[in-house]
C-alpha cells in the first residue's frame, strides 16, 4: 500500500496471492505481483539484492471477508511466530552482504517488541511513534 510505484524496474514486487476487487468503499483493490511467492521459502539465490522491504501481514484476526484481510492479509493465528522468525531469515538470506532490510509493521494487534524477539538482529535505527513502525536493518557488522 505504501509504494509510490510498484511497477519501477529497480523493484521487484512479490506477494504470496492475486487479487482484484472492490473494497466497502467502493474503491478497486488490485494487488499484481512480479512474483508470487512466499516470504518464508522466498524464490531468489543467496545475496540477490542491495535492499529488501519486508512488509508481512500484521493481523492476527480479521473477518473472512474483511476489507483489511483483502488489502492487508493475515498471519496464521498459531504459526505467525515462526512465519515471522522464517520470513527475517529469509530476507537476510537474499540480502548482499551489508544490504539493507527495511521493515514495516503495524502494532494494532501484535507489539513491535515481541515481533523483534523474532529478528536475527537488532534493527539500526527506525521510526517507532504512533502503531506503524518502520525499522532499518542490516546483514553484517553486528560482529
Amino acid at each position: 500500500m505504501f509504494w509510490f510505484d510498484k511497477e519501477h524496474p529497480a523493484a521487484v514486487y512479490m506477494d504470496c496471492r492475486e487479487l482484484e476487487t472492490e473494497l466497502c468503499d467502493g474503491r478497486k483493490l488490485v494487488i499484481r505481483p512480479d512474483v508470487v511467492g512466499d516470504f518464508r521459502a522466498m524464490p531468489f539465490a543467496d545475496c540477490s539484492f542491495r535492499l529488501v522491504v519486508f512488509d508481512p501481514p500484521h493481523l492476527r484476526w480479521c473477518g473472512e471477508g474483511s476489507w483489511m484481510k483483502a488489502k492487508y492479509g493475515q498471519l496464521n493465528r498459531e504459526t505467525w511466530q515462526d512465519d515471522l522468525r522464517r520470513g527475517f531469515a529469509e530476507c537476510f538470506r537474499v540480502l548482499v552482504p551489508h544490504g539493507v532490510l527495511v521493515f514495516k509493521w503495524n502494532e494494532r494487534q501484535v507489539k513491535i517488541n515481541d515481533v523483534l524477539k523474532l529478528a536475527p538482529v537488532a534493527p539500526l535505527f527506525g521510526q517507532r511513534a504512533g502503531k506503524t513502525h518502520w525499522l532499518v536493518f542490516m546483514k553484517g557488522g553486528q560482529e
